[in-house]
């Protein structure tokens, strides 16, 4: 039956989803920190679980989408965002998956930096997230927020660049280079969507102001 009126929950959903990618960029730095190979078993499938969870909270929300007649915004906007922080859980759980399966023994110095970017991107975008509960076209804070969003995508973007660079300069062997890349594309994934995110939230501004 098709509902009417505002429903916060949408955006109890919204920032649900955004709490559950801060937890897997903070759980995959972890993961980083320890390559033991039974620590990194364990991490991995922590990521696994939470990942689902991620899963749950986007269906959850596409099918009350689906049920709900009025929404408190779009229902393009809000299944995008949706979708989008679905997509940052999906790369890192997928960057996770993938130091195990390669059986990474020891982590690339420059590799560190670039987990703790993600934790910190994750979190901007969670703020940022948390904002539409309110009169976000209003918020003080959000542009801020925002803006924070983009300066750690381009940080990221230099850190990602460099690390590639010496990982062909530095290893010889094509299947290590190959893992490695592998895994570090996947946290840019991961990252770039944060920046998409801010995007959107720029562009929902101007539209509902």
């Amino acid at each position: 039956m098709l509902k009417l009126g505002k429903d916060e929950s949408f955006f109890d959903l919204l920032e649900s989803q955004a709490t559950t990618a801060v937890k897997a960029a903070q759980c995959f730095a972890a993961l980083v920190g320890n390559l033991d190979q039974v620590a990194a078993q364990a991490q991995s499938q922590a990521l696994t679980r939470i990942e689902q969870e991620g899963d749950d909270l986007t269906h959850r929300l596409q099918n009350k989408l689906s049920a709900t007649f009025i929404t408190p915004l779009d229902q393009e906007d809000l299944s995008g965002l949706s979708h989008l922080l679905d997509d940052i859980t999906d790369h890192i759980e997928s960057a996770g998956a993938r130091i195990e399966i390669f059986r990474l023994k020891e982590c690339r110095p420059d590799f560190l930096p670039f987990a703790a970017k993600l934790v910190e991107v994750t979190q901007a975008t969670l703020g940022a997230v948390a904002e539409l509960h309110g009169q976000f076209t209003r918020s003080d804070s959000l542009p801020d927020l925002l803006q924070r969003i983009h300066d750690l995508e381009n940080e990221s973007d230099v850190i990602y660049r460099t690390a590639l660079g010496r990982l062909f300069d530095e290893t010889q062997e094509a299947i290590t280079i190959l893992k490695w890349k592998e895994v570090y594309e996947r946290v840019e994934h991961a990252i770039d969507k944060c920046g998409s995110i801010a995007n959107v939230i720029e562009n929902m501004i101007v539209k509902y102001a």
